[in-house]
């Protein structure tokens, strides 16, 4: 199986030295291409190139936001507004993933081990099963997503992130934490921006929720991890399904800190349910708007500031190497 390995060098937790030892180890069992990545949009640009030459498989070692460049650059611009009729899934590169980021939310909600060496054993043994599943995206405006995306705090949170990243701080959970921490209590003094608009009961038809501080839409469960904790927005969500959408109509301290305890304990076959909460699972679309510009995010990458976006469900749009159904959703 000809397979292209494309690395993020600048990736959190990759080294020289565990990059040399994954391609050896690729190297056993397929005809592997070594690829490093040079500059933001890079990881996009080789795997478009890896589509156009026929590659099979195109394994991504580094966090989430490499992920998501490899996924758009293999889909283009299929099934977007104004980009051609999505291909048949089996007829693109498939995608599989060896962590090297600080979170790796989308390779955990897989069940690829958080070892990049562990997680090498594992790819080999999948793909001598043949072991691919194909998945639904989610669709933010011109982006594809693969687990979550948001409006309001969260991308705020993200924007102040890559602030920090840009001055030569590292991304770890402490610092997103404190980061998360400060943000929501700026965010707190403000008034609430967006309206949430939900599938109406007819076609064609919106029902509105206003006064809402922050929309998280996901398209896995958990939504995203802290360390080794699962935090659980929409817990009945998975690539198979629709959208979820986890909106706040408070910022009050104490009510949010009983949603910060619900989402950290979650179980999976129920979410948080505080009274403040806007919770929906399996949506076919949905949109956000704001009088406002305010930050929008997905799969943890800073979209800038929008007014309002679309966001909707694409099932079946790549296949990747993971456990065939029932996947474990914590890891």
């Amino acid at each position: 199986m000809r397979a292209l390995l494309i690395v993020n060098p600048n990736a959190t937790s990759i080294t020289a030295a565990g990059r040399d030892l994954v391609a050896m180890a690729l190297a056993s069992t397929l005809d592997v291409t070594l690829a490093q990545t040079e500059r933001r949009g890079h990881a996009a640009e080789l795997a478009a190139a890896a589509r156009d030459d026929g590659t099979e498989l195109v394994i991504v070692h580094g966090g989430d936001g490499t992920v998501n460049e490899v996924v758009c650059g293999i889909l283009g611009r299929e099934g977007l507004p104004g980009g051609a009729t999505p291909v048949h899934p089996d007829t693109l590169p498939a995608v599989a993933v060896i962590p090297g980021g600080s979170a790796n939310v989308f390779a955990r909600s897989l069940a690829v081990p958080r070892d990049p060496l562990q997680a090498t054993v594992h790819l080999t043994d999948l793909l001598a099963r043949r072991s691919f599943r194909t998945i639904g995206l989610g669709c933010a405006d011109e982006r594809y997503f693969l687990f979550n995306a948001g409006v309001g705090v969260d991308a705020e949170v993200i924007a102040n992130m890559e602030a920090l990243r840009d001055k030569g701080k590292a991304a770890t959970p402490s610092r997103y934490v404190r980061t998360a921490v400060r943000t929501f209590f700026s965010a707190a003094r403000r008034e609430p921006q967006l309206t949430v608009h939900l599938p109406g009961e007819e076609p064609g038809t919106w029902q509105d929720v206003d006064g809402v501080h922050f929309a998280f839409v996901s398209n896995a469960s958990p939504w995203t991890f802290l360390n080794n904790r699962a935090v659980f927005t929409n817990p009945g969500t998975d690539y198979g399904t629709g959208l979820g959408v986890f909106a706040s109509r408070s910022m009050r301290t104490i009510p949010n800190l009983m949603l910060v305890r619900q989402m950290l304990s979650a179980r999976r076959t129920k979410g948080p349910t505080v009274r403040h909460l806007l919770r929906h699972d399996d949506l076919a679309e949905l949109r956000v708007s704001s009088a406002v510009p305010v930050p929008a995010q997905v799969d943890g990458d800073h979209l800038g500031d929008r007014t309002e976006v679309r966001f909707w469900y694409s099932p079946e749009r790549i296949r990747v190497v993971a456990d065939l159904p029932p996947l474990p959703r914590v890891r």
